[in-house]
């Protein structure tokens, strides 16, 4: 991305006028990208872990391994499309960045073991938890990415970031604070797979907070472009994912196949899954952190407005309404930027 910013700037001040000119598109654009996709895969995910049929359910240890094949192959497709549609450029990219620097290779296997990890985690949160109290507990990523970036980049954090994380904390714990409304034995059928779920979000946000900022370390460390980077963490997480299959599903597999319970639904899921981070990284430049702000709330609103109204696995509560609006005013909190006051000068 830098590259090509860099061909920009270099070029016609024509060209520099008509990116600043499409950025406010491109912002709204981005803007609906972004909600779209952390509302329907939550939404879908869910709704496909309680959907009720005939037969044995898909595997989510195999739908966690053909996501990372579909980004492989999503990844090799971009890259080819940089490489100016040119098979033997294309041979050359992948022989040169990937083969011949087996060292740069094997440091993405331990971000993506994690990410392989975190990714199965979320199949067990959303068939434990309803989409409204994941969406909002999930944001504690947040205060565990600032963590290991102050730990592991040397970060600074600013007032705001610092209190922003508490009030996150807060948030979140009214968010899964015990209510009264429901009934007891509700309660007590539930209380199992609701912790096993919390858990399951906890890890996968500690899982999420240290292997984002690992990944982010190592890519500000070499020159190999994201694509490459993604085509070497989808490899890695597809041996592990074959792994977890042969491990925790390998007589579910060998009895009832490896798409046993796929239908429409679930490829869905699993394109939204694979395909997901890959258009957040295209249209991440054009959304500053007020933007992704707006995306985070808007996605929780409408995760609690389709649990409550369609999926009809949730009923929120008042306390559940100040929680989320301790996380949204969290988020934002955490991306504000205040500007020095004074009049620049120009030079």
């Amino acid at each position: 991305m830098e590259d090509n910013r860099m061909k920009v700037t270099t070029g016609s001040n024509i060209s520099v006028y008509e990116e600043e000119a499409m950025s406010p598109n491109l912002k709204y654009l981005s803007l609906g990208i972004l909600v779209f996709q952390t509302t329907s895969l939550v939404l879908t995910m869910r709704y496909s872990r309680t959907l009720k049929e005939d037969g044995p359910r898909y595997l989510s240890s195999t739908a966690v391994v053909i996501a990372e094949l579909l980004k492989i192959i999503a990844c090799i497709l971009l890259v080819y499309k940089d490489s100016k549609f040119s098979l033997r450029a294309l041979n050359r990219v992948l022989h040169d960045e990937i083969l011949n620097k087996p060292m740069e290779t094997l440091k993405l296997a331990i971000p993506s073991g994690i990410y392989t990890l975190q990714n199965n985690l979320l199949y067990v949160a959303l068939s434990n938890l309803d989409a409204a109290t994941y969406q909002v507990t999930y944001q504690l990523k947040i205060l565990t990415t600032a963590l290991f970036s102050v730990f592991m980049l040397s970060k600074k954090l600013g007032l705001y970031q610092w209190l922003s994380l508490m009030i996150l904390m807060a948030g979140v714990t009214f968010v899964q604070w015990p209510s009264d409304s429901q009934e007891s034995t509700s309660k007590e059928l539930s209380a199992g797979s609701q912790f096993v779920g919390l858990m399951a979000v906890l890890t996968a946000c500690f899982s999420s907070g240290f292997a984002g900022v690992y990944f982010e370390k190592i890519l500000k460390e070499t020159k190999q472009s994201v694509w490459i980077r993604n085509i070497q963490l989808g490899s890695f997480g597809s041996i592990f994912g074959l792994m977890g299959v042969y491990i925790y599903d390998g007589e579910l597999v060998s009895k009832n196949g490896f798409f046993q319970g796929y239908n429409k639904l679930t490829w869905i899921v699993v394109v939204l899954q694979a395909l997901g981070g890959l258009v957040i990284a295209a249209v991440i430049k054009y959304a500053d952190n007020i933007l992704k702000g707006f995306a985070t709330s808007l996605s929780i609103i409408l995760s609690t407005l389709i649990s409550y109204f369609w999926l009809q696995d949730f009923v929120p509560t008042s306390v559940f309404f100040l929680g989320a609006i301790l996380v949204i005013a969290a988020t934002f909190l955490y991306g504000y930027d205040p500007k020095p006051a004074g009049n620049p000068t120009r030079a």
